[in-house]
């Protein structure tokens, strides 16, 4: 949600920014007469109402200025979402796309499966990981699944030491194993 109006706020800024670039380009190339520059100047001291409006407008770009710059740092800092673990020879850094591959890997050695996807959410108290499956019609889908539960929770936790609290799978199909039949004439 956050994202969405951050685009926005973007958008408009980019509008406004756009408009004031054009007016000093007009200014600066004479297209604006300074008989038109001079009654502007005077209606904007004149009307209080119109004082207030650009003032206002101001201050919201100035704002909008610092929401992007400090959006701007955030997200230069951050790179990769990954996992910290410090031991005790410094810290270890693992993204979570290396666990999405390792899942991928336990999950593709089981028979049956055809194919996969891995999400990973990490939190506190460990690893959830989601997996999305195409299978077989060969094998037992509660056996298979569980397998593929246990093998993924298994490699997951020998190999990078990090506890996952959760396997879901979530079988999204079945295909049929290909079966040709000689024809004997």
């Amino acid at each position: 949600m956050i994202k969405v109006v951050d685009k926005l706020l973007l958008f408009l800024y980019s509008i406004v920014v756009g408009a004031v670039s054009v007016f000093v380009a007009s200014l600066a190339f004479g297209w604006i007469s300074r008989e038109l520059l001079s009654d502007m100047l005077t209606d904007f001291y004149r009307y209080n109402s119109v004082s207030i409006t650009v003032g206002v407008v101001g201050v919201v770009l100035f704002l909008l200025s610092l929401r992007f710059f400090f959006v701007s740092l955030a997200r230069g800092s951050s790179s990769s979402q990954s996992i910290d673990q410090r031991t005790e020879f410094g810290d270890i850094r693992i993204s979570i796309e290396t666990i999405e591959n390792l899942s991928l890997k336990a999950a593709s050695k089981q028979r049956g499966v055809k194919d996969l996807r891995a999400r990973v959410r990490a939190s506190d108290a460990g690893l959830e990981i989601v997996l999305r499956a195409v299978i077989d019609g060969e094998h037992s889908i509660p056996a298979l699944t569980e397998e593929i539960q246990r093998a993924v929770k298994t490699h997951i936790e020998d190999i990078t030491g990090i506890p996952v609290i959760n396997v879901a799978v979530f079988v999204a199909n079945v295909i049929q194993a290909n079966t040709f039949k000689s024809r004997v004439e």
